[in-house]
């Protein structure tokens, strides 16, 4: 039974009080699509005990055809390695844009562990597996060519949101997603999140454990079906969401957009396309998960 949604805005949250634990998930970097200025504000503002990578933070399909690495993407790894050394634990899950590094799943380096999969105990001694979800899509487990032909088409749909809100800015409108647009109103998308969601709370309740926080579909969400507690991220192309517990062990999903004083969504460097930055290089010997000088 699929209980109704909450709404999980976490408007009133103090930031500056800290946070047990926040969730990130498909921030997409190396292309230019992915916010991170706006995921930089976040960091800057908010303090975790552990912060989960949970998957497609660095775009690594992307960065093998054409890169584009910007200053403020070298920064989030930067605020992220800066994050540990003052003592916070980073869980790096990767995806499937960072497959390569599954490779190294059940290593630490440099303070960062990366797993295929965690458990998660709030401070009320609920669990929760953490993962990123991509298993659970049919067509990157079955047809990967079909993937990437999807993940072009997506890219192309997220770049018609520049010219659009442009367009949208001179008639005095605000800002809006015609990516999101098409996939919360396209009946099979909108059938395919939901058979998602189903799938992934599934395996939860197959794993005995009270929920699960996931990523993959950039569509923030926290629902329960039939007593599982499903969480998931959003991204950091469109929606700019993340999940958080607080020091009470509340699991809130937060939506950037509404927490932040509103600012043009692109820089001076994002507008002229400016590389400021190399992206990581990909190594079969080595981890890229670093700190970038």
């Amino acid at each position: 039974m699929l209980d109704r949604p909450r709404d999980g805005l976490a408007r009133d949250l103090d930031f500056r009080a800290g946070v047990r634990a926040l969730f990130i998930s498909d921030v997409h970097l190396g292309t230019r699509t992915a916010q991170a200025e706006h995921l930089l504000e976040l960091l800057r503002e908010c303090e975790a005990e552990t912060i989960y990578l949970v998957g497609d933070i660095i775009d690594f399909w992307r960065v093998r055809r054409r890169p584009h690495w910007l200053q403020s993407h070298n920064d989030v790894l930067q605020k992220l390695m800066r994050k540990v050394r003052k003592g916070a634990r980073l869980v790096f899950i990767p995806g499937n844009h960072d497959e390569c590094l599954r490779d190294y799943a059940g290593a630490h380096f440099g303070g960062i562990e990366i797993q295929m999969n965690a458990v998660h105990t709030t401070a009320t001694g609920r669990r929760y597996l953490v993962m990123h979800g991509d298993e659970f899509d049919v067509v990157v487990r079955a047809a990967k060519w079909l993937a990437f032909l999807g993940d072009r088409g997506y890219e192309f749909a997220l770049w018609l949101n520049n010219p659009l809100n442009w367009v949208r800015r001179h008639l005095g409108l605000g800002h809006w997603s015609f990516s999101a647009y098409l996939k919360y109103r396209v009946k099979s998308a909108v059938a395919f999140i939901g058979a998602f969601e189903e799938a992934v709370a599934t395996e939860a309740r197959r794993a005995g454990v009270d929920g699960v926080i996931c990523g993959h579909i950039h569509h923030a969400s926290d629902r329960r079906f039939s007593g599982i507690h499903y969480l998931n991220c959003g991204d950091w192309v469109e929606s700019c969401t993340a999940i958080i517990e607080t020091h009470a062990g509340e699991l809130r999903v937060i939506r950037w957009s509404e927490q932040r004083s509103e600012r043009p969504l692109q820089t001076l460097a994002d507008r002229t396309g400016q590389y400021v930055a190399r992206p990581p290089e990909i190594s079969n010997t080595a981890p890229v998960v670093k700190e970038l000088s």
